[in-house]
């Protein structure tokens, strides 16, 4: 059974379960925005002498409204639109124009004002296509990625997680909290490379961790299970010719100890926050998962000391890789010392807004996902 859930602060940045769609505008905005322009074009037209030209200004009006606007609403602009070039066209021709000129102009509006209303109806119907399936991903997100925080008898887990495609709800980070009969078991990780391959390598790790946490007595025998969920996921992307992936990996075990457990698969190492200090507990850092035929080692478990009180930093290279404009990479360990007076639920959205401030415009290239431990208060309640 993992750990139980306490209720999740919403981020209002941007929510797992909506779609980013544009808000259309209001039937009075859209009104007086459309008879405001019709003046001014119309205005123009007079003091210019050629009011029949100038209407070409107003037969783009659709198209803009078919990227913007509801289905109706762009239809009355298609036919406003129509209506005011066709009445211009025929009773204002002061300039001697040719009919045949109004008239190509009337055509031509009335058939960008329909090619606008079918291009508006598509745009809404695959709005409301992405929305079914993302609210299908969500549903699935929640049941593959736990809302956070957590929480256990032994810890208090917080976090932030945002894959880097906004179309997938879930990417290559992972992680998981277990709570099981030998203490706390919390998984972090990364799957080598991006794409559906690399989620699908995500779900085989989380999958197995959830299984095996309660099953496996120690952690070196629950992190060879999970090698071999991915040693056995690659051999099935073999077959099916995808690439074979690896998982960088943090597995780590707290209990009613002042010490935690843990086994690092080449991944990151955590960071401590104790007593106004950052420290790094010292680790042996062996090889992904799927790839343990490949050390020379066996797999072996660390232990520090993690007294109460003590918060524990967990992320993905998506946030220590940041970088700036000028290519320099986020300074983790500089930044986490202006930060050590906020609590355990407030250090990864601040790390994560701090990263993204740091990095400026240049473009994310990663899934970010960054943890915070913290042995449970057991009857306090700041966290």
């Amino acid at each position: 059974m993992t750990g139980s859930r306490r209720p999740a602060r919403k981020r209002p940045a941007r929510p797992a379960e909506v779609i980013d769609a544009i808000e259309p505008p209001g039937n009075a905005e859209l009104v007086t925005g459309v008879l405001s322009l019709t003046v001014v074009v119309e205005a123009l037209g007079v003091l210019s002498g050629s009011e029949v030209w100038l209407l070409g200004l107003l037969v783009f009006l659709p198209g803009a409204a078919s990227a913007l606007c509801t289905e109706r609403q762009t239809r009355f602009v298609a036919a406003w639109t129509t209506l005011v070039v066709t009445a211009t066209a025929v009773f204002r021709n002061r300039d001697g124009g040719h009919w045949l000129d109004r008239l190509l102009l009337v055509l031509f509006t009335l058939a960008l004002g329909l090619t606008s209303v079918y291009a508006c109806r598509r745009r809404i119907g695959r709005e409301h296509e992405m929305l079914r399936l993302r609210s299908t991903a969500a549903a699935m997100q929640r049941h593959i990625l736990h809302p956070l925080p957590l929480v256990t008898d032994d810890v208090l887990v917080n976090g932030v997680y945002e894959p880097l495609h906004e179309d997938r709800l879930v990417g290559g980070d992972i992680y998981d909290v277990v709570a099981s009969p030998f203490g706390t078991r919390v998984l972090i990780g990364d799957v080598q490379g991006k794409g559906l391959a690399a989620v699908g390598a995500a779900f085989a790790v989380i999958g197995a961790f959830r299984e095996a946490a309660h099953r496996e007595p120690t952690l070196t025998a629950l992190v060879d299970t999970l090698d071999a969920a991915v040693v056995r996921h690659n051999t099935y992307a073999e077959q099916t010719g995808e690439d074979e992936r690896f998982v960088t990996a943090l597995i780590v075990c707290v209990d009613a100890g002042t010490e935690a457990q843990v086994v690092n698969c080449g991944h990151i190492p955590p960071r401590l926050l104790h007593d106004g200090a950052v420290t790094t507990p010292p680790l042996d850092s062996g090889v992904p998962l799927g790839l343990a035929d490949l050390a020379a080692e066996p797999t072996t478990v660390d232990w520090f000391a993690f007294p109460a009180g003590a918060t524990l930093l967990l992320t993905t290279d998506g946030l220590t890789e940041t970088r700036a404009a000028d290519g320099t990479f986020y300074p983790l360990d500089e930044r986490l010392m202006k930060h050590l007076d906020l609590t355990a639920s407030e250090l990864p959205e601040t790390l994560h807004e701090d990263a993204g401030a740091f990095a400026g415009g240049n473009r994310r290239h990663d899934d970010i996902a960054v943890l915070t431990v913290r042995r449970s208060p057991r009857g306090q309640d700041r966290f």
